[in-house]
């Protein structure tokens, strides 16, 4: 799939709180816990729980989102596809981090164990 600037402007504006529920109820379907959700959020933007609970309530987007993220130096090890995307080979800076952050709540929702998850 060709990457297109319309889809990119789209997600920098999708609010991180209009998704964070979706994100939730994925994982807890497949098993997993919030709190696992939660420390693979922290692992790749440096976010504990109160920051990301602040995030949410300010309905920050996903533009602002990571524009305050601290991304960890091994997100670039993060491969694979992701909503039809090879992650590794997306182009615009926002909508790879955001791609990031899909593919690590898909891998736990799938059930991979946390090491492998965190690129430990």
């Amino acid at each position: 799939m060709e990457e297109n600037e319309k889809q990119n402007q789209r997600i920098a504006k999708i609010t991180f709180a209009s998704v964070y529920p979706h994100y939730i109820k994925k994982v807890e379907t497949k098993g997993r816990s919030v709190q696992e959700l939660h420390r693979v959020i922290e692992w790749l933007t440096g976010f504990d729980e109160i920051k990301l609970q602040k995030l949410v309530d300010e309905k920050v987007t996903f533009e602002q989102f990571f524009e305050s993220a601290n991304l960890n130096a091994n997100a670039s090890l993060i491969k694979g596809s992701i909503c039809g995307y090879k992650v590794e080979e997306i182009i615009n800076p926002l909508t790879k981090k955001v791609r990031y952050l899909d593919k690590l709540i898909d891998e736990l929702a799938k059930g991979k164990k946390m090491e492998s998850i965190l690129r430990q």
